[in-house]
């Protein structure tokens, strides 16, 4: 399957197009230094990590268009003080100008991380990434609990990468995010990678609190698998969690070494059935964030 195969599997479905929910979209000269890490990162892991599409802002946003992805996310991520409020002004900016783009932000502990979080929020942010591997911060660093308490009566969802992969440190793993979900358990969470490589434990947060849910990002992957296999007992898990409306679909769109299709090829290629596959692709999303228009 390639990215020209695409439309023809949504419509195959009877979908209006994709809803994906882990897309990233940067002020350019991050992203130039993220592609970067991931050149110089992939020896690290032990394979090459070819971005698919370093292109500019415009060619990305026209292919996404070109797959049919009706919905998707501006995600960047804050991993030192001082940047954060920046980047959500880009971001909010970009999502303000591009059809279809979700209204994105990010934080990180520091003071006045509560002042531009309810500034994101008034400006309509509906998903907050936080990366906890390449953030390297507790999610319970009391600084963060006012922004918490914010985001789960905003209803405002936060993804984030908690799982251990590909580095872990000190604050993954579904420990500490796990902590800070019992002290906010109305919290909506998105769980990214499914959680790789501790699938069963952020599976485990899942069961115990209905407002976390999981995305498929590199997922299945030839390329993933590679890295972090799934394991298959946790597999029926995984489709249940697609049937009971908390599994979305997550891509990681430009920062993946393979193409786009890939992703939808190995999730199809599960043989979960075609309601699975609209519930996953389509209308989880679309009701976890009330997005009823198709644009």
């Amino acid at each position: 399957m390639n990215d020209a195969d695409v439309p023809a599997f949504w419509r195959a479905l009877g979908l209006p197009g994709l809803a994906d929910v882990h897309v990233h979209f940067m002020p350019p000269r991050m992203l130039r230094r993220v592609w970067a890490h991931f050149a110089e990162g992939g020896p690290l892991l032990g394979r090459p990590w070819p971005v698919r599409y370093p292109w500019p802002d415009e060619r990305r946003v026209a292919h996404l268009d070109a797959l049919g992805v009706r919905h998707f996310s501006a995600l960047a991520y804050a991993h030192r003080p001082a940047m954060a409020a920046d980047l959500n002004a880009w971001t909010l900016d970009f999502a303000e100008k591009t059809p279809g783009c979700l209204p994105s932000a990010t934080f990180y502990p520091e003071p006045g991380v509560a002042d531009y979080v309810a500034h994101a929020l008034e400006r309509g942010a509906r998903i907050f990434k936080v990366h906890l591997q390449v953030g390297g911060f507790d999610p319970n660093d009391p600084l963060l609990d006012p922004v918490w308490g914010l985001l789960a009566d905003a209803g405002a969802a936060v993804l984030a990468h908690a799982g251990s992969g590909p580095v872990a440190n000190g604050y993954t793993g579904p420990g500490p995010f796990g902590a800070t979900l019992s002290r906010y358990p109305g919290l909506t969470a998105i769980i990214a990678h499914l959680g790789a490589p501790e699938y069963a434990g952020f599976l485990d947060l899942a069961d115990r609190y209905p407002r976390v849910y999981l995305d498929t990002t590199m997922a299945f992957t030839d390329f993933f698998e590679g890295l972090a296999p799934v394991p298959p007992l946790v597999l029926p898990r995984i489709r249940e969690l697609g049937d009971s409306g908390r599994l979305l679909l997550g891509s990681d769109f430009p920062n993946i070494p393979y193409p786009y299709a890939h992703q939808l090829e190995v999730l199809a290629r599960l043989g979960w059935g075609d309601d699975w596959l609209r519930a996953v692709c389509w209308h989880n999303l679309t009701r976890l964030l009330h997005l009823w228009e198709t644009r």
